[in-house]
């Protein structure tokens, strides 16, 4: 059956010509984004369960969830946390299964949910104790008839999908996205915490393009037990600040500008300044929700398409709102790889519950044309690459559970 690909020349102007763009990116540690990373945890832990002990991945969406911050005393050198942090993973499951001689296999749910929450907390947090620092807790049911009946289908070769939603991806990178996404990264590397085990994981960059001027804010939470009073404190922002900027000017021509923990008040000590004990925002009242962070991309982008839809927690197998906006974000990516006419890529995929899932109600690639190149040179051979990809839908589901593609 032909699929309804449509093919378009973008109504905007190139995003480096224009005046203004913003970008953000939330790091591992952020509150919003440790939380999408467990229950995108929990998610591939009972899939991975599922395809060992029945042979197939069964109905499960953990896509919902809650952390409430927790309440902590700290001083330079040290502190106590008073009230721990509150995870809860939210969201429906197969949580047994009747076997053909009559007798029930219960999925262990609850178990695969409170050890990823621990896993995914002593792998991304240096400094907090999962056992100490945290109250871990999870509400899964049984999902709901109608859609377990979506997914488990009638043994079609392709998935249904299991949501009337939409993917958006979009490429390449420009110039101030770049430097955000790489801004994190380099303040979250295993180099850099060498250099300066101070810094917490939950750093914060948003960029600011206005014209040629970039300028960077950046929050870093600060380790109390390695700062000793607030000279320490203020060395490491410095520090911070000099590394931001000495990568950025390497990524770009434009001028850059960088400043860090801007909310501080040194005149108030330990109390007016952005020193945690666990390295996160998380310990003292700093609340989250799943997909209030990053897009699939690992930027959120205003001045750009976006999907609000979470890609976390979601089944890799059917549920349209995780894999189209993976899919439209390979899709856009190929494009400007293999087109050299095109500049820029926005793919837009829109499913409808209960088709398949290689044939969406639409997906739309809207080009911005390179100078000089010629549109119907590439507009068929585009099409051709947003089939291509929206055929092979099917093959991201073990790409997503072997962590092979980031999500937010």
């Amino acid at each position: 059956m032909p699929r309804n690909i449509q093919v378009e020349k973008a109504q905007v102007p190139p995003i480096e010509k224009q005046p203004l763009e913003i970008v953000e990116r939330k790091g591992v540690g952020h509150p919003d984004t440790l939380l999408d990373a467990i229950v995108e945890e929990t998610s591939r832990n009972l899939c991975r369960y599922y395809r060992s002990q029945f042979g197939r991945i069964l109905h499960m969406n953990v896509d919902k969830g809650s952390l409430a911050g927790g309440r902590a005393r700290v001083e330079f050198g040290g502190g106590e946390m008073l009230e721990p942090i509150y995870i809860c993973v939210v969201g429906r499951a197969t949580t047994e299964v009747l076997n053909k001689d009559g007798t029930i296999t219960y999925v262990p749910y609850g178990k695969i949910a409170v050890d990823s929450i621990k896993h995914t907390l002593k792998d991304v947090l240096r400094n907090l104790d999962p056992l100490q620092h945290v109250l871990m807790d999870y509400r899964i049911k049984s999902g709901s008839a109608d859609l377990t009946s979506v997914f488990d289908g009638t043994g079609e070769t392709i998935p249904r999908a299991n949501d009337t939603s939409f993917g958006v991806g979009f490429a390449p990178l420009s110039e101030t996205e770049h430097i955000v996404y790489q801004t994190e990264k380099l303040l979250n590397s295993d180099k850099f915490k060498r250099k300066h085990p101070e810094v917490g994981e939950d750093i914060k960059v948003m960029g600011l393009r206005t014209d040629n001027t970039i300028e960077l804010t950046v929050a870093a939470a600060i380790v109390a037990k390695y700062t000793h009073d607030i000279d320490h404190y203020a060395g490491v922002i410095t520090d911070i600040r000099n590394a931001v900027i000495e990568q950025a000017v390497k990524l770009t021509s434009r001028e850059i500008t960088a400043e860090v923990n801007t909310a501080d008040r040194p005149k108030m000590g330990a109390a007016g300044v952005f020193l945690t004990i666990t390295g996160t925002s998380a310990e003292m009242g700093d609340d989250a929700g799943v997909g209030r962070g990053n897009r699939g991309n690992g930027l959120i982008t205003p001045c750009r398409p976006m999907s609000l839809e979470a890609t976390a927690g979601k089944n890799p197998v059917n549920h349209s709102g995780k894999l189209y906006n993976v899919l439209a974000q390979r899709a856009a990516e190929r494009i400007v790889k293999e087109e050299a006419g095109v500049s820029e890529a926005y793919v837009k995929i829109l499913s409808r519950i209960g088709h398949p899932l290689d044939q969406p109600l639409v997906a739309s690639a809207e080009l911005v044309m390179a100078d000089g190149a010629s549109w119907n040179s590439v507009r068929d051979s585009v099409a051709s690459i947003v089939d291509a990809e929206v055929a092979d839908v099917c093959t991201l589901k073990d790409l997503i559970l072997d962590g092979k593609i980031s999500l937010f």
